[in-house]
């Protein structure tokens, strides 16, 4: 079954793509290309010769994302201003009306504190990882909340876009759509945002959304890139056809199907489209959870265990406490792998260097480290500098 949309945290929906204002040129991305040997000096101050060739990729940036599911707003607010002086390029906040579990869980609301993180920095981008706009928002109104951001922090915020979960959309007394109808929607609502943010008046006759002579009186400085999560064909397409970037997370990233299903329908919905695939951002949301202590880690990330299994996303399950009792099933042998679980900054070079070796030009990083703001300055110390100064250009 084609799901198309990530489940969390292992299959997690997250959206893609690298948030800028310009795009690059096909020159400038070909040029990048190149390949060099350099000597690797190690984490640890030792040095390991090794002569390698990699690829340097211009564009390379970092995100962290700000999970509201696992933390309160304002200690999320923290975490995005230490990410910023650790070299993070971007925040992707989570939307969702209910979490992931029950137990110490939280629930922010991510447009309201999208425009609080951007006040507390200066540099980095900010946006959905990812927000379904379709059930119990109209897409219009997301269209206006997001040019209202863009206007007032202008080439900062993006928007990332999925089809969505039934646990953030059934507790509010919906029904919970096929996938088709979910799909169908989500392109509907890109192609209502676009409008809206570049005309006036804007009259609009879909299968599912009506407007009429609609037209947002605040306008985005520019128009948000539109990022889309998709672990399958269809959404793919879609972000071919509609999107700035495509996003997938780790799991399906480095299976077969990647190269051979979802990049292909990229390719072809770019085309249709009369775009150039190659302009489109490829990014992939990972999942940590890092402490010297390995037990402390590995509990850590046990927060997300009931995400990790399937029936979770295959079913309408809104109810975190549900949830929550599936994830007491899933092993803690399951539950590192998924977030890699581990102890030392070597392990997260590697993790990020093999990302980086496929291709993508967007890591999004998710944290469930048991405090996170040691992870984020490992990250700025370690794993942030040594990936820059190898592979950025």
């Amino acid at each position: 079954m084609d799901t198309d949309r990530p489940p969390a945290p292992e299959v997690s929906h997250t959206c893609d793509g690298q948030p800028h204002e310009r795009r690059r040129t096909l020159s400038q991305r070909g040029e990048s290309r190149n390949k060099l040997v350099f000597v690797r000096k190690s984490l640890t101050d030792r040095l390991l010769f090794d002569t390698i060739s990699v690829t340097l990729t211009p564009m390379l940036k970092i995100g962290y994302g700000a999970e509201h599911e696992q933390y309160q707003p304002l200690a999320l607010l923290e975490h995005v201003v230490e990410a910023e002086k650790a070299g993070f390029d971007s925040i992707w906040t989570s939307d969702h009306f209910h979490p992931w579990a029950h137990t110490n869980a939280a629930g922010g609301f991510s447009w309201v504190w999208i425009a609080s993180a951007a006040e507390r920095t200066k540099r980095v981008e900010i946006g959905t990882g990812v927000m379904c706009p379709t059930i119990r928002y109209h897409p219009a109104i997301v269209a206006q909340a997001f040019a209202t951001l863009r206007n007032m922090y202008p080439g900062r915020i993006f928007l990332g876009l999925g089809t969505g979960e039934a646990i953030n959309e059934v507790p509010l007394g919906y029904s919970w759509p096929g996938f088709k109808e979910r799909a169908d929607r989500l392109e509907e609502s890109i192609k209502i945002m676009k409008l809206l943010w570049s005309g006036t008046f804007v009259d609009f006759r879909g299968k599912y959304y009506t407007l009429r002579k609609a037209n947002l009186y605040t306008k985005p400085s520019s128009p948000p890139p539109i990022y889309l999560a998709a672990t399958g064909p269809t959404v793919a397409e879609m972000a071919g056809r509609h999107a700035d970037g495509f996003l997938t997370v780790g799991a399906v990233a480095e299976q077969e199907r990647y190269n051979q299903v979802l990049i292909p329908a990229m390719e072809k919905g770019a085309k249709s489209a009369g775009r150039d695939p190659r302009e489109i951002i490829r990014g992939v949301e990972i999942y940590i959870a890092y402490d010297e202590d390995y037990e402390k880690a590995l509990h850590a990330a046990r927060f997300w265990a009931g995400g990790l299994v399937s029936a979770m996303q295959k079913f309408p399950v809104s109810d975190p406490r549900e949830v929550e009792q599936h994830g007491l099933l899933v092993g803690d042998r399951q539950v590192a792998q998924a977030w890699s679980v581990g102890t030392r900054p070597e392990e997260y070079v590697k993790q990020l260097e093999r990302y980086v070796k496929m291709g993508f030009e967007h890591i999004n990083v998710v944290s469930s480290s048991p405090d996170p703001i040691k992870a984020i300055k490992m990250y700025g110390k370690h794993v942030i500098p040594y990936i820059r100064s190898t592979y950025a250009r």
